[in-house]
Formats: structure tokens, C-alpha cells, sequence
């Protein structure tokens, strides 16, 4: 790890000019006392100093960033990222964990970034093979309507007949709680409102076991997400050891909502459950890696990440295939400029991010002995809409250089450097203090589609994805190839 040059010596300085001091005169005086004060000076002007080269040799890139800008936005390589994003999610489809479409999906990436010229390879992981199975839900009484229903990852199936049993609608864990002597042989549905998606998300995680600790034979969850088109959401579900183990599945909120009112009204609501999901054995698989090799230190790593798997439904163009897409395209904007960094640039493309980080926690537990030498760590896992900021997790010394790097983004309008660099994938890494980057983007309408069928290529705009490879490409670039690392 890189420290500020110089600084160890001044310090050095600075105590043993106090020492020297203390053995020439066991009583200060002003002369004394200045002598010391001069030192505290050097030190002080020496981190301005810094400050200032810092600033002097990022802004050394400014005719770099603006060549890399304009090469994804206006030049050649404009639209490339969605053109390529569209061939793979048509090609390909979604992609689970475990499942031969995931598999294809690797070996399609691992072709296409060999042909475009760039180093790669594939490690090998194991991961969670979840399989949804034939669903379908309905209410029996008070009147019959189907219900639009997505079980939930490493939710247990039903018994081939289904479960026919009586409704009981919540609308939080603590009125579920306060009326658990009704939930005994009941399918609790949760009507739990929408605060925001880390708060709200908890019902999807826990809601089959707390519902389970009360007796219920069976969880409908409303979807995680605030709108809807009468269309249910998908993700991860955990089972709390102990406890027994119910189906779970999410439905609309429009049919939460129905439910809801029909509850408050005193009628009695019956539905029928099906399901066939299963949980097979882990399957091999692989993380996807690319790479741009450093001219001067090649060991040294600036990471750039998207994850390739999705849920089994839609395209999986949102979650995650834009981000899988821009941090191919970063590599490939580099070397079209015929750019090479002083560092090595690693774009990894994480397999089963969405049963929890599973491939990227594998190659942490891999790589982490080297960690001394990954100078920063990045992930787009929350859209490529049109880019706000970039969000950073660092030491204040590395804030001051990134806030400089930033500035390098003025073409493009993306200059503010916020707080809390975030990403199931990359959360290892910046827990261990290794500086961590994501993207912010105008992600308002990100959770309308998030696990869901309407997660397609419809969502996706070729503008927006240009402006975040730009800004991906720069980033990851200028870090690359300053003199020193990223101060932890």
C-alpha cells in the first residue's frame, strides 16, 4: 500500500527536533517553543503541498478523460454498450444461477471480450442451483380470480396437490405478531408498504420464517417495489435454521391490496397455492475476468465489476446486464485509444450475485491475499440510467484524490463525488478497507422493473449507457495510471 510520499521522514523530523530540544533545555523558551512551531509548519504545508501535486497531476488527464468521453458518446464506440447489451439478452435471455442459460451466457462473454482483444479467463466457483417449477395461485373465495405469483429463490414447493387454506393479511411483522393465534394453518399474505427498498426488502428475506414461527402453512408476499402493473417481483428468501420451512412466493399489490380490503371487511378469503420449486446441488460455474495488463505494475489491480446472472424471468437488461456491459465497454474504450495504465485493469463479470454474492465472496476468499495490491475496487449493480454521481468508500486522503477525478467528468456533467461506494460484490473488499466505487444514476424508476418480466431491454437507453461507460472508463483509467495508489 502506497503512503503519502514523504511524510514518515517529516514526522520523523518533527519528533526528533523535539527531542533535541528537551535535552538542550529542560526549560522552553520562545526559541524553543518556535522551533517546534516551525516543524508543525513544514508538516502542514508539506500535506497542502500534496494536496496541490495531487490536484496538478489529475488534472494532467483532462485532455485523456475528454478523448475517452468523446469516444463513447459521440465517436465510434457510441451506443456500442447497448448494441452489445441487446445482442446478448436476445441472444442469451435471463440467466439464474445454476441454470445451462447462465451457462451460456459465460461462455458468450468469455468469446466476445477474447475477440475484442482483451486478456481472459474464467475461475471456477460453486453456486446455488435454484429451480422455480411450474406456479400458480388463485382465490377460491370470496369470488375466483388468479393471481399473478413469482416464488421466491430457495423457497420449498408445495405437495403436488397445492395448499387450499384460508387467508390471513398483515400489513407488518408486528401485527403478524399481535395476531399470531390466527395464523395457525394459514396462508399469511403481508400488505407491508413500501418505505424504501433496504427497509421494505426485510418482508421478501424473513417473511416465510416469521410467518412459519406462528403456524402458517404458507407466505404471499407483496412485491417489493413502489409501482406496479399488476406485475409480481422475485429475489432471495432465507430461512431461519430451526425454523420450519414454508413455500413463499411474491404476488402484485394490487392483489395484496384487494386481499387487504376484503380482510377489512370481515370475508373470509380462501386461495390455492402450487408450486414445484426444488433446490438441487450446487453447480459449477465461473466468474468472468477480463483484462488490460499494467505497463509498470502489472500486480496492482484497479477492479471494475457487473454481475452476469439474473433472475429467471425477463432479460436480466437492468439487473445486471448494463452494468456487466459498461464495465466491458470501459476495457474496450481504453485500449480503442490505444491507452495503457500503469496498474492492470480488471473488469470481473460475478456469477450468483443474486443468491448473495456467492461467486464474488468465493474469489475474495481467493484473492485476498494479494488485497495489499488492489487499489480500488468497483460495481455497477443499479442501473445505467443516466448517471448523477459516483459514490466512494475510502480514507479522507483518497476522497481528496477522487474528488479531483471527478472533476475530469465536467463534459459530461458528473462531477459530484458522494458518499458510501456500495455493491453486493464489492462489499468484502471495501469491509477489509480496500477504497470501494458505484455508480449513483437517476435510478427513481429502477425498482419498477428490479426482478421482475419487465426487466428487458425496453428499459435501456443507448444515451445513458454511453455517458456511464464514459465515466466508468475515466475513472477507472486515471486511477489506474496516477503515480501512487489510493491511501487506505
Amino acid at each position: 500500500m502506497a503512503q503519502e510520499g514523504g511524510s514518515p521522514f517529516l514526522l520523523s523530523l518533527f519528533i526528533f527536533l523535539f527531542i533535541l530540544s528537551s535535552l538542550c533545555d529542560c526549560h522552553p523558551h520562545p526559541a524553543g517553543s518556535m522551533g517546534l512551531m516551525a516543524a508543525a509548519r513544514a508538516v502542514s504545508n508539506h500535506t497542502a503541498r500534496k494536496v496541490s501535486d495531487i490536484a496538478v497531476e489529475v488534472a494532467d488527464y483532462t485532455d485523456v478523460a475528454k478523448r475517452i468521453i468523446d469516444l463513447a458518446v459521440f465517436g465510434a464506440a457510441q451506443n456500442r454498450s447497448h448494441r452489445r447489451l441487446a445482442d446478448f439478452t436476445d441472444t442469451i435471455g435471463n440467466r439464474v444461477s445454476g441454470s445451462q442459460n447462465l451457462e451460456m451466457a459465460i461462455k458468450y462473454m468469455y468469446n466476445a471480450m477474447t475477440q475484442d482483444g482483451l486478456d481472459v479467463h474464467l475461475e471456477p466457483v460453486k453456486i446455488p442451483h435454484w429451480v422455480r417449477g411450474k406456479e400458480s395461485a388463485e382465490m377460491i373465495a370470496p369470488r375466483a380470480k388468479g393471481l399473478a405469483i413469482l416464488g421466491l429463490g430457495s423457497s420449498v414447493g408445495t405437495p403436488p396437490e397445492g395448499i387450499e387454506a384460508e387467508v390471513l393479511v398483515v400489513q407488518s411483522f408486528e401485527e403478524l405478531k399481535r395476531r399470531a393465534s390466527e395464523a395457525t394453518g394459514r396462508i399469511v399474505v403481508f400488505n407491508q408498504p413500501f418505505v424504501s427498498y433496504e427497509e421494505t426488502v426485510a418482508y421478501r428475506a424473513y417473511g416465510a420464517s416469521e410467518a412459519a414461527k406462528v403456524g402458517a402453512v404458507a407466505t404471499l408476499i407483496r412485491s417489493i417495489t413502489p409501482f406496479s402493473i399488476n406485475s409480481p417481483h422475485t429475489g432471495w428468501q432465507d430461512y431461519q435454521d430451526g425454523v420450519k420451512r414454508i413455500p413463499s412466493a411474491c404476488i402484485t399489490i394490487e392483489d395484496a391490496e384487494l386481499m387487504w380490503r376484503m380482510a377489512q371487511r370481515g370475508q373470509k378469503i380462501v386461495v390455492r397455492l402450487t408450486m414445484g420449486a426444488k433446490t438441487l446441488p450446487d453447480a459449477d460455474s465461473f466468474n468472468t475476468v477480463a483484462e488490460i495488463t499494467g505497463w509498470e505494475h502489472p500486480e496492482q489491480v484497479v477492479l471494475l465489476s457487473g454481475h452476469l446472472d439474473s433472475w429467471d424471468v425477463g432479460q436480466g437488461a437492468m439487473d445486471d446486464g448494463g452494468g456487466a456491459m459498461i464495465s466491458w465497454e470501459a476495457l474496450s474504450l481504453i485500449k480503442d485509444l490505444g491507452l495503457r495504465p500503469r496498474r492492470t485493469l480488471r473488469t470481473v463479470l460475478w456469477t450468483a450475485e443474486e443468491q448473495g454474492g456467492v461467486g464474488a465472496q468465493q474469489y475474495y476468499d481467493l484473492h485476498k491475499v494479494n488485497m495489499s495490491n488492489f487499489d480500488l475496487v468497483m460495481e455497477s449493480d443499479l442501473g445505467t440510467f443516466a448517471p448523477v454521481a459516483l459514490q466512494f468508500t475510502g480514507s479522507d486522503a483518497a476522497r481528496k484524490v477522487m474528488a479531483e477525478v471527478v472533476k475530469l467528468l465536467a463534459p459530461i456533467n458528473t462531477t459530484t463525488l458522494e458518499a458510501y461506494g456500495e455493491g453486493t460484490d464489492i462489499s468484502p473488499w471495501i469491509r477489509a478497507g480496500v477504497p470501494g466505487a458505484s455508480l449513483h444514476v437517476a435510478d427513481s424508476r429502477y425498482f419498477w422493473f428490479h426482478h421482475s418480466e419487465g426487466d428487458t431491454m425496453t428499459v435501456q437507453d443507448p444515451q445513458d449507457m454511453n455517458l456511464c461507460s464514459a465515466l466508468w472508463a475515466v475513472v477507472a483509467y486515471v486511477v489506474a495510471d496516477l503515480q501512487d495508489m489510493l491511501p487506505r
